[in-house]
């Protein structure tokens, strides 16, 4: 396992990139493989996540092409991916398996999904149960609640699903299960996930139709394969903003940044700390709407953060806990109880992290209280074999008194290769 070790910044400016939205580059392939004809996918996100899920399809007999431009993915239709001969391994990647999950549930074929001792686990009843009303056979240790799951294709209905959770990926499980669904397939959930699938399902001729509070699915609708330009993660740009945002002197410009309503919760919460942040040159690009965001530094301070922010930024908390270490009071975070069941717990570990780095803080069940500090300091920091995690400690090694190590940073290749390089393409000493 490699560690990094991060020197102070003296300032952080530029113009980036970053690359391909992961949840956009999941779902191009998945889609395209069960269209009819071909896709094309310009900006595709190769990090290890998203090539779990084009490898998992290659499995079951699509043709998928990268040049290193452009996915080509020859579309088997809604019914004609083979079976697989092995395990289909999701690596680290929840999405490859909670999406898959509903997917091959409709299918007239047996699979089965495995990834790594993170993913192995990670809680899956909350597909597992909903699809199971639908018709699905699936097992999986612990009654169903962790890979490997064996899925048995069969017969599906549709079903009317409250979710207890705001949850993409299990509201997504369940929309590609309502594909395969006879009837209609209705999801709510509490406040709004993020609608990727939703935009991309109808750009493909999909029967999907929202509604306040939820999405129905009609089943049996064939798809049309189409091309698909993907734009920059803001997931990955996150990590620019806060750097930008605590480091004194920075100014960056990040380019073709994805600003899906539903996933701008960083920008909302850094704004409503004080952040110096701008939206320009917006526009619209395949049905998702991009933009440049430009980030110069600001004194933050701290908020209250809670209610339908929180589905919106949930992939963006490690990154957000740093600005929040470094902003004059204490911030307060509530409702954010997925934290605990992401790649790592993220709650303890960002805590564990900052309370080495030396600032005061405390975890609740459903989030945490961090006292903001004029300066960070120097310490040993542990990934927890999470990116995100990770990512987050480099960007607070840039503001504090000497040097931060991170441990075990080979995790960031899921979904950031080249972060590094492009964080100390930036970072002026």
């Amino acid at each position: 396992m490699q560690s990094y070790t991060v020197q102070p910044a003296r300032s952080v400016r530029g113009e980036i990139r970053v690359p391909g939205d992961k949840s956009i580059s999941h779902r191009s392939i998945m889609f395209g493989s069960i269209a009819n004809g071909v896709t094309k996918v310009s900006g595709f996100l190769r990090g290890e996540d998203a090539l779990a899920t084009l490898e998992a399809f290659r499995a079951m007999g699509v043709q998928i092409d990268d040049d290193g431009e452009t996915v080509t993915i020859v579309g088997k239709g809604l019914h004609g991916l083979e079976e697989p001969t092995d395990v289909l391994d999701c690596g680290n990647s929840g999405t490859s398996m909670r999406l898959l999950t509903g997917l091959l549930a409709g299918q007239s074929f047996f699979s089965v999904l495995s990834g790594d001792k993170y993913l192995r686990a990670r809680p899956m009843k909350r597909v597992v149960g909903p699809l199971s009303r639908m018709g699905a056979r699936i097992g999986g240790r612990a009654g169903g609640e962790k890979a490997p799951l064996a899925i048995q294709g069969s017969q599906l209905k549709g079903i009317e699903y409250d979710s207890p959770v705001s949850s993409a990926q299990v509201k997504s499980a369940i929309m590609l299960a309502g594909l395969y669904a006879e009837g209609v397939t209705v999801v709510r959930e509490p406040h709004l996930s993020r609608d990727h699938s939703e935009r991309m399902l109808r750009a493909f001729g999909a029967n999907v139709e929202t509604f306040p509070g939820g999405v129905k699915v009609r089943g049996g609708a064939e798809l049309t394969g189409r091309d698909i330009v993907v734009p920059g993660d803001i997931s990955s740009a996150a990590f620019f903003m806060v750097a930008a945002s605590i480091v004194p002197g920075a100014e960056l410009l990040i380019k073709g940044v994805g600003v899906n309503p539903t996933r701008t919760g960083i920008i909302d919460i850094l704004k409503g700390m004080g952040a110096d942040l701008e939206l320009l040159n917006e526009r619209d690009e395949t049905g998702e709407p991009v933009a440049d965001i430009r980030v110069r530094h600001a004194q933050l301070k701290a908020m209250a953060i809670s209610g339908e922010v929180v589905p919106r930024a949930i992939d963006e908390f490690p990154a957000i806990c740093v600005a929040a270490a470094l902003a004059e009071g204490t911030t307060v975070v509530s409702g954010a109880e997925e934290l605990r069941v992401k790649e790592t717990d993220r709650i303890t570990a960002m805590a564990d992290n900052l309370r080495r780095a030396g600032v005061t803080v405390v975890e609740t069940p459903d989030g945490m209280e961090i006292t903001g500090v004029p300066a960070l300091k120097a310490c040993a920091a542990d990934s927890f074999g999470d990116h995100r995690i990770a990512m987050s400690m480099m960007v607070a090694g840039l503001v504090a008194q000497g040097e931060t190590t991170i441990s075990d940073v080979d995790c960031i290749a899921t979904s950031f290769p080249g972060f590094r390089e492009l964080l100390e393409g930036v970072v002026q000493r």
